[in-house]
């Protein structure tokens, strides 16, 4: 797609969803930047995790329900989309995030994570399907993290491809197991890397390591839910909740040890020391949070409408209701700015028109778009 298709299919994109914007509530913003202008796109959703955009103006929304449905150029929501595999919905599990095949446009193939059953409990899966109108196809699992557990927390579950077509998927220590984030024969709080048939990818470090999982990309996580890729150098960008303090931002490299449960900057909850801060052989975070922010989707701006945030990192908060603005310097985060929505951020996602798309984590949530005042 070259630039001038772009800039053509972002003016549809804005137009089609400006149309219906005009009944919804507005709400204008100050931040250090620009006075920003927040509308209600769509509403009355269950929970929404996930967010694509397609190039009809449509949009693809998971809900933690189990449920993914399109979202009207109007925010109108259509029926639940059929052809989902058995999910298992409870705690932080259930239908978790979504992403288009780079040639989406040529085979309509989505990827997704959600929470599999199995005889021994749940674990994070991804799947891949051909989507065709209202129902999914030719649905095949690609991944399925082990073992599976009881467990009703820390799933992980942000899905991004890397420049050359690998899929990285993150995932949570699960809780009950976080011991397990330093070894390497389990999946429990790694980042995983694979091809788009589920194969180990090439450039994985543990391909040819006894006791070691094939797809292992990094490990020493406790539960990854926002990773994007740098838009310059490709490398992946994660951030990780911590437990009571101690939310971090780091760039998730291969064959290195991200430290938790061994090393932390927060503490158990109610109070106890977990580990040290830092330790040989373990990485230091890029930035991190006490207290937590209890952060969730998060991406690189590049677009036009936001200009003095280009090249900005945007990471939503749970806890806070924040949109935090993150500027960067190389790898360093020079400077931090709270955005107030006020509501529970789930994802964070840039549209095609260059506005910033928000999910409201909660029962009636609703797609929320930043853009600077008119």
């Amino acid at each position: 797609m070259n630039i001038l298709t772009k800039m053509l299919v972002g003016s549809a994109v804005l137009l089609a969803f400006s149309s219906g914007l005009h009944a919804q509530q507005t709400t204008e913003i100050k931040s250090e930047k620009a006075t920003l202008q927040l509308d209600v796109v769509s509403e009355g959703l269950e929970h929404p995790w996930g967010l694509a955009f397609l190039a009809d103006g449509k949009m693809l929304v998971t809900e933690r329900a189990g449920r993914m449905r399109y979202v009207n150029a109007d925010g109108s929501l259509s029926k639940p989309i059929s052809g989902l595999p058995d999910i298992t919905v409870a705690g932080q599990g259930g239908l978790l995030d979504i992403v288009l095949h780079p040639q989406f446009n040529q085979n309509n193939q989505i990827f997704f994570s959600y929470n599999e059953p199995g005889a021994s409990g749940s674990s994070t899966a991804v799947a891949r399907a051909t989507l065709k109108d209202n129902a999914l196809s030719n649905l095949q699992v690609i991944f399925s993290a082990q073992p599976k557990f009881e467990s009703r927390h820390h799933f992980g579950g942000r899905l991004v491809f890397a420049d050359n077509g690998d899929l990285f998927i993150t995932l949570g220590d699960r809780g009950q197991r976080r011991d397990d984030a330093q070894t390497l024969d389990t999946h429990h709080g790694k980042v995983v890397r694979v091809t788009t048939d589920g194969s180990p990818a090439d450039a994985n470090p543990y391909l040819e390591q006894n006791n070691a999982l094939a797809d292992v990309w990094s490990y020493g996580h406790r539960n990854i839910q926002g990773a994007a890729l740098h838009p310059q150098t490709k490398q992946l960008w994660t951030h990780e909740h911590g437990p009571q303090g101690g939310d971090e931002i780091n760039i998730a490299r291969a064959d290195h040890n991200y430290g938790w449960p061994e090393i932390t900057y927060g503490e158990e909850y109610g109070g106890g020391k977990i580990g040290k801060t830092k330790q040989d052989g373990m990485e230091q975070p890029l930035h991190y949070w006490v207290p937590s922010i209890a952060p969730s989707g998060m991406t690189f701006y590049t677009g036009e409408l936001f200009k003095p945030w280009q090249q900005n990192l945007l990471v939503g908060s749970l806890k806070f209701g924040q949109l935090v603005r993150l500027e960067l310097n190389g790898e360093n985060v020079s400077h931090e700015e709270r955005i107030m929505i006020g509501q529970r951020i789930r994802d964070v996602r840039q549209g095609p028109d260059g506005a910033v798309y928000l999910l409201t984590d909660r029962k009636d949530g609703q797609i929320l778009r930043l853009t600077p005042k008119k």
